[in-house]
């Protein structure tokens, strides 16, 4: 069953017209974009981890009650390399590749110097993401791919490099209510000293023909609590002033990764989660720039996607997705997910599940506050800050649900105080079987599955005018390993997540990571 995430994928490069059983809502207008991997050997070579695939974008475009399905390859410079060569001849987080060895030895010393200091793929297969009208394929290093979202044609290649001193940059930015976009990098060699750097792109950046980074505005950096161990980040959190980074004790080794290309070892092993370390919580004024002077901790976790913060009465409420360790990593390599499902369960019992927690960290400390003092003061949370003798702050979380990954809100309440959020139950293995919907209130939940059917992160899709959070759709691409059940857009109603459609596709979608809704002008 688990090989259906693992073949290689097929383009859909024309329009495909689907059938809708049901009725689409007529004001869902717009199309959605889906970037993951999908391609997962080249002639006789073969990626060793799911996340080295090749990335493979998907658009399902809605109009009038009808949904159109596409998808193409992303025409990075690393496909191109691939596929010319037929065989896999750029490096993968987990998977390194060394020259040919009938290749003269001076190209062969070349090369290995050339990996002292990688210059990582620009194989960005984790998300799509905006600045200013451009729209980007990304994954975390400096090189994204600009895309045409109408016909999903790549455009070309964009370093950060070339803008803002970064040699990685999260695929998880965040968007204000005027458009700017906020993100976060972090800058390793030959840039000053190494450090996290926020930055914003403003919404009015873009340029026919220049790129809407040439715009960024560096907001703050943060320097490493170590310098030869920057903490690894997926994403981050931002309310209406702050943003919010947590740096987690899951590092990446600098010098491992210097010489991991020398010691036959992938990029994926140099990341290591130091169980006896604790976890700092940055907050950051986003006018200013300036840090909370408060020293924010608490236990080892691993963290790679942040639900919503708000700011609540002095203090910011912080919601993620939290591990007890970084197994999740490698469950996804490719030996393990081509697996049987009872021997998947079985390796996978001892890992740890996927935990939403809620921190609160309260803005305000009083220097005159003694030791052991309680410094959270909301009733809705059992969350918990107290003072320490030296003035910094421990920070106990409260566990909101177990067993949800890949959330996703009504993006309109990002950053301020929210109800729902919606996400993809895994149970016993890495990919979701069902979606759920959370109420924060009530503590209750409510699931859609279907018997073998695996559906994709759920994406909220608000009404026109919608006054109340949940008033919406949520959208959800399914694939099933069951010949007979095509892959299918599931159309949700937001409020119940009982079904209001599904839109059958008649081409092979494959299984995605994440992706953007983009409404249709008006």
């Amino acid at each position: 069953m688990q090989s259906i995430f693992a073949r290689n994928g097929f383009e859909t490069p024309e329009p495909m017209e689907a059938q809708v059983k049901g009725s689409i809502p007529p004001w869902l207008q717009g199309t959605l974009l889906r970037n993951g991997p999908g391609l997962f050997s080249v002639g006789d070579s073969e990626y060793n981890h799911w996340f080295d695939g090749m990335s493979l974008i998907h658009s399902f475009t809605f109009s009038q009650g009808q949904v159109t399905y596409r998808s193409k390859f992303l025409k990075s410079d690393t496909y191109k390399r691939n596929i010319e060569a037929n065989r896999i001849v750029v490096s993968e987080f987990g998977t390194m590749i060394y020259p040919d060895p009938c290749k003269n030895i001076f190209s062969r010393a070349f090369t290995h110097l050339s990996n002292i200091i990688p210059d990582f793929t620009d194989n960005n297969l984790i998300n799509i993401v905006r600045y200013g009208q451009d729209y980007y394929a990304s994954s975390e290093v400096n090189y994204m791919n600009q895309i045409d979202p109408d016909t999903l044609e790549t455009i070309g290649r964009i370093n950060y490099r070339n803008h803002i001193a970064l040699n990685l940059a999260t695929a998880h930015p965040h968007y204000d209510n005027e458009g700017n976009t906020y993100n976060m990098g972090t800058s390793i060699v030959g840039m000053g000293l190494p450090k996290y750097v926020i930055f914003k792109v403003p919404a009015d950046a873009s340029d026919n023909k220049k790129p809407a980074l040439r715009k960024v505005q560096q907001v703050c950096s943060i320097p490493f609590r170590s310098a030869l161990f920057p903490s690894y980040y997926h994403s981050f959190g931002m309310t209406e002033n702050y943003v919010v980074f947590v740096e987690q004790p899951f590092k990446l080794d600098i010098v491992k990764l210097a010489t991991a290309y020398f010691r036959g070892v992938n990029w994926g092993s140099c990341l290591k989660f130091d169980k006896d370390d604790i976890t700092l919580f940055h907050v950051i004024d986003k006018k200013t720039g300036k840090a909370n002077s408060t020293r924010f901790h608490g236990d080892p976790l691993v963290v790679f996607h942040h639900v919503n913060a708000y700011e609540a009465e002095g203090h910011v409420v912080l919601d993620l997705i939290a591990y007890r360790d970084s197994n999740l990593y490698e469950m996804f390599y490719l030996h393990n997910m081509r697996q049987e499902t009872e021997a998947l369960v079985e390796s996978n019992r001892n890992s740890s599940p996927p935990v939403c927690q809620r921190f609160v960290l309260p803005l305000h400390v009083s220097k005159d506050a003694p030791g052991g003092s309680e410094l959270v003061t909301l009733t809705d949370t059992t969350a918990r800050a107290v003072k320490h003798e030296d003035g910094s702050v421990y920070c106990w979380p409260e566990t909101l649900f177990e067993g949800l990954e890949l959330p996703a809100i009504n993006y309109g309440f990002n950053g301020k105080k929210y109800r729902y959020f919606y996400g993809s139950r895994m149970e016993w293995s890495p990919h979701p079987n069902k979606i759920a919907k959370f109420d924060l209130v009530t503590r209750e939940h409510v699931e859609w599955q279907q018997e073998n059917c695996f559906p994709s992160e759920p994406v909220f899709v608000a009404s026109p005018g919608a006054v109340e959070e949940d008033d919406g759709v949520i959208l959800s691409s399914v694939i099933s390993p069951d010949p007979n059940i095509s892959p299918f857009m599931l159309v949700l109603d937001a409020r119940s997540l009982e079904e209001v459609a599904r839109a059958s596709i008649p081409a092979s979608v494959h299984m995605d990571l994440h992706g953007l809704f983009i409404p249709a002008p008006v």
